[in-house]
């Protein structure tokens, strides 16, 4: 098994890459096998969040990089800035992973979060994209509610 854990950014090229979901771009510890069919685990410190285009090092030294893997995504749109708001409100009130981007809202489709989304008066597509929502203000932080 090849042993992969973080290293700087890289200006050599990758020998390899490795597609993730957005959950286990969040694991820190998880065995996966890589888009050459090689046997990986990864082994990164507590709390990291891998993002498309980070590299891990083997122990061999070959650089392998992460890219996201494709998700059913629900893609809320709207040009009205306060209805925007609105929507991000209601799904941060649920604790809902959000990828914000101008005039949309991205979440890991759900139909009951499509349809609140539908009753504020927003537009729906779905697509099968890579997923990559905002840390979050409490990232990497250590907290107590």
């Amino acid at each position: 098994m090849l042993k992969l854990t973080p290293c700087a950014s890289s200006d050599t090229l990758p020998d390899d890459t490795l597609t993730l979901t957005h959950d286990e771009r969040q694991k820190s510890r998880q065995r996966a096998m890589t888009d050459t069919g090689i046997d990986a685990g990864i082994f990164l410190p507590r709390r990291t969040t891998l993002k498309p285009g980070d590299t891990l090092r083997a122990e061999d030294g070959r650089i392998v990089v992460i890219r996201a893997r494709p998700e059913p995504v629900s893609v809320a749109t709207t040009v009205d800035p306060w209805l925007l708001a609105r929507a991000a409100y209601h799904l941060g009130n649920r604790h809902v992973a959000l990828e914000v981007r101008p005039g949309e809202l991205r979440y890991l489709q759900d139909h009951v979060l499509d349809e609140m989304v539908l009753r504020l008066g927003l537009k729906l597509r779905h697509e099968e994209t890579g997923f990559e929502p905002e840390p979050g203000a409490y990232h990497g932080a250590s907290h107590a509610h």
